[in-house]
């Protein structure tokens, strides 16, 4: 059976290439913190909020970087244990579990974070004199929730 479907250019379609191009980056980054550091990159991504945002409840970094609550949830409870962050039941919402960095963590993240500037750097000489562009075409598409 032979289907109709409407034209369609896959490779020219904004959500697939940005999909597909924050897998690449990722995907190497990933595999970089797992065998130096020992941790995945959604370990990284919580760690690194903890560590560096105001916001510290498992749900606002489930809303910060766009996770499912049981991926950050899963990831909090793996750096619990390998003790780089501690968890609380937040005081005035029970329902709230507070992060907190540990010495440990702070010194995991002293570590990670030239490693990951690094990283930053090799991209944007990459790019160039196009890098502050994406930058700006990033914060704006992040800002974007749905059309």
């Amino acid at each position: 059976m032979r289907y109709e479907l409407p034209e369609f250019d896959l490779d020219a379609y904004v959500p697939y290439r940005l999909a597909v191009a924050a897998t690449q980056l990722s995907k190497g980054l990933a595999e970089q913190y797992r065998q130096r550091f020992g941790i995945s990159i959604t370990e990284w991504r919580v760690l690194v909020n903890v560590g560096y945002s105001d916001k510290t409840s498992v749900r606002d970094i489930e809303h910060r970087v766009s996770l499912d609550k049981s991926k950050v949830s899963r990831a909090a409870t793996r750096l619990e244990a390998a003790g780089y962050v501690i968890k609380s039941v937040d005081e005035t919402d029970r329902r709230l579990i507070r992060l907190e960095l540990t010495d440990a963590g702070a010194a995991l993240l002293s570590e990670i974070v030239p490693f990951a500037q690094e990283y930053q750097r090799r991209l944007e000489a990459a790019l160039g004199a196009r890098f502050d562009a994406f930058q700006d075409t990033l914060a704006e598409l992040m800002e974007i929730r749905a059309l």
